[in-house]
């Protein structure tokens, strides 16, 4: 039994050969690695120790700290999920459903290109294996709700985003536990790494109960949806600073990792974003399509990702894994006020101060933006006046 623990800590963590230890580095019964000088030995507490580095016993602070993280994340998120299905309007999403050649090139890119995109980089880079995992479940995880909002200034197709969100959302259910199946097969042979499908599965299907009840909500009381909406897109903002000062807190550790932890973070939204891009436009969808897929693409619910790994694994191993849905979350937004900066650039440049019209003189793109700040209560830009028009 010691000798099958020694072989799972060295897997798991790449331990340096003469460090020993007494319980699974992956058990809460441990914490985090404190350095130590060389010429001195370890506190007595200490459960592993190499001369340079121990583990010791969790501090009980940190322990209802993560209880009340975890608590916090789950209705928070909760309350993200239930704002984003009211912007789900069931006739619209059903019309996209009976027509879903754009869902279908969606799905692929969100469960195909994604999943693929950050094994290979996984194995590329050789992080750690929980590392890989978490690479692997942030690739996994369906489009984020301010994917939308993104939408909407870049003047893509607001409809197929909305529906796109949903849909992703609700395939999460069976695709997500699939994909880290396949793909995390490479590290998990073993009994280094146990993928927790049971809590992710609770976690996916308690979050399609608000999305479900957001939509009954737009169907029933349109009005306050679009309240709810906007409350939502405020505590989206909240939940990442929340997992990002308290996780800092918990998972000090957890900033300390590999530089190519962070390029992976850095690259991979540039990837998602423009696999999906390429993809739509190879089988010929129109050019707002493209951005709207590429956003669905490379748009992913850090929150989701963040809240599953904190209720999935142990403190010992969220100490070296916590860390990349936040930087993820952070270059994804990076990627998206490039992409505005260039569109609006190109746009200026192409048409200057005329745009491609209908037949009733109104630009394309504008037509799209009025009928979306129509139907949920936004601001839409007033040219005579120069200033917002609350509509």
């Amino acid at each position: 039994m010691f000798r099958q623990i020694q072989e799972r800590n060295h897997h798991l963590f790449n331990l340096p050969p003469g460090v020993y230890t007494s319980v699974p580095l992956g058990s809460s019964e441990l914490k985090t690695a404190s350095m130590c000088p060389e010429d001195q030995t370890c506190p007595v507490n200490g459960t592993i120790c190499s001369g340079t580095s121990c583990l010791v016993p969790p501090d009980p602070f940190n322990e209802i700290l993560s209880v009340v993280m975890s608590t916090t994340l789950t209705i928070m998120l909760a309350l993200v999920m239930f704002s984003m299905g009211c912007t789900v309007e069931a006739k619209k999403l059903w019309m996209h459903v009976c027509r879903p050649w754009g869902i279908f090139i969606g799905f692929l890119c969100q469960f195909g290109i994604m999943p693929f995109t950050a094994f290979v980089l996984a194995l590329v880079f050789n992080v750690l294996p929980v590392q890989a995992v978490v690479i692997i479940i942030m690739g996994c995880c369906p489009g984020g709700s301010s994917s939308n909002v993104f939408c909407y200034w870049l003047d893509g197709d607001m409809d197929l985003s909305i529906s796109m969100t949903a849909c992703s959302s609700i395939l999460a259910l069976g695709m997500m536990p699939l994909c880290l199946l396949i793909y995390t097969t490479v590290w998990t042979s073993g009994d280094a790494i146990q993928i927790p499908y049971d809590s992710i599965g609770i976690a996916l299907v308690s979050l399609l109960v608000p999305v479900a009840f957001g939509m009954y909500v737009k169907y029933k009381w349109p009005k306050a949806a679009k309240k709810i909406l906007k409350v939502g897109s405020v505590v989206g903002i909240l939940l990442i600073m929340i997992i990002a000062v308290i996780g800092g807190v918990l998972y000090q550790s957890s900033w300390t990792i590999a530089p190519s932890l962070w390029i992976i973070g850095t690259i991979y939204p540039f990837i998602g974003f423009g696999l999906g891009f390429l993809l739509a436009r190879f089988v010929g969808q129109p050019w707002y399509r493209c951005r709207t897929i590429a956003l669905e693409t490379g748009m992913q619910n850090a929150q989701l990702a963040s809240t599953i790994t904190q209720l999935s694994f142990s403190a010992a191993e969220l100490e070296v894994m916590f860390a990349f849905p936040l930087i993820y979350s952070i270059f994804q937004l990076v990627v998206v006020a490039i992409a505005i900066g260039i569109y609006y650039s190109l746009k200026r440049w192409k048409y200057g101060t005329s745009e491609e019209e209908h037949d009733d003189g109104t630009p394309i793109e504008d037509q799209n933006k009025q009928s979306y700040s129509l139907e949920n209560g936004g601001f839409q830009s007033g040219e005579s006046k120069g200033k917002g028009t609350k509509l």
